[in-house]
C-alpha cells in the first residue's frame, strides 16, 4: 500500500488503492480487511478519510461491514457487488440463464470474428480442461473449465460481454464449485470440443446452440435449493 499523493482528493486515492487490492486478489473475496485505524496508519491519512472510502465501496457492493466483527470483501467489481448486494445471486436459475445468453452470443461472435490468437487460447484451455478431468483433479478441472468459458467470451472480441460475463461468473463460482463432480456427465466433454470446432470452422449457428446447451446442462446438474 502506498502513501497517497496530496494533489488529488485523498478519499478518491484511498478508494482506488482499496479497489486495486480487491481486484488483485490481495484482499480476496470473503476476507476480513484491516480495521480503519490500521489502514489510516498505513496510509498516513485520517481515520475519517478511510471510513469515507470504505463507505463508498460498501455502497457499490464491494465490501460488506458486519456489526461487531469487521468489514469483509464481497465482490471484485461493482457489477457483481450489486448483484450480490441486491440478492440476485440467490436466484441461481436466473443467473445461469443470464450466463447462457451471454455465452451463446459470445460463441456466435467468436465464430464470426475470433482471431487466430483467441482460437489458440481457446484450444489450450480445452486441453487443460481435458487433462484435469482425466487426472481426476477436481480443483484443476474447475479452474480449467472456468478458464475455458472465459476464453469463449474473450474470443468474441467484445469487451463489454467480457466484463458482464466476469461479473455473472463470479456470482456463480462458489455454488458451482460445490456442485462440480468428476467424472463429468456423458457428452459434456464432447460438447466442449464441438464448441471449439464450431468456432474454428466459423459455424455461428452451431456455436450459439452448443454454448447455450452447455450452460443448460450445468443448470440441470445443480442440486435444487
Amino acid at each position: 500500500m502506498r502513501e497517497p499523493v496530496r494533489h488529488t482528493p485523498l478519499v478518491t486515492q484511498v478508494s482506488e488503492q482499496f479497489r486495486e487490492l480487491i481486484a488483485s486478489g490481495e484482499w480476496a473475496i470473503g476476507r476480513k480487511i484491516p480495521g480503519e485505524l490500521e489502514l489510516a496508519e498505513l496510509l498516513g491519512v485520517s481515520r475519517g478519510t478511510v471510513r469515507e472510502a470504505l463507505r463508498g465501496l460498501t455502497i457499490t457492493g464491494l465490501l460488506e461491514p458486519r456489526v461487531g466483527d469487521g468489514t469483509y470483501v464481497r465482490a471484485t467489481n461493482e457489477i457483481t457487488g450489486v448483484l450480490v448486494r441486491d440478492g440476485y445471486s440467490t436466484a441461481l436459475d436466473h443467473v445461469l440463464d443470464t450466463r447462457a445468453g451471454l455465452e451463446a452470443i459470445s460463441a456466435r461472435l467468436a465464430a464470426q470474428h475470433s482471431t487466430p490468437e483467441a482460437r489458440a487460447a481457446l484450444s489450450a484451455a480445452l486441453d487443460a480442461r481435458t487433462r484435469a478431468h482425466d487426472a481426476g483433479d477436481l480443483d484443476a478441472y474447475t479452474k480449467a473449465d472456468t478458464d475455458f468459458h472465459r476464453a469463449v467470451v474473450h474470443a468474441s472480441g467484445n469487451p463489454l460481454l467480457t466484463r458482464l460475463h466476469a461479473a455473472v461468473a463470479e456470482v456463480l463460482n462458489s455454488p458451482l464449485m460445490h456442485a462440480s463432480t468428476l467424472p463429468e456427465g456423458p457428452g459434456i466433454g464432447d460438447a466442449h470440443r464441438d464448441l471449439v470446432r464450431a468456432i474454428e470452422n466459423g459455424s455461428s449457428d452451431d456455436a450459439t446452440r452448443i454454448a447455450y446447451e452447455l450452460i443448460e446442462s450445468v443448470k440441470a446438474a445443480v442440486p435444487p435449493g
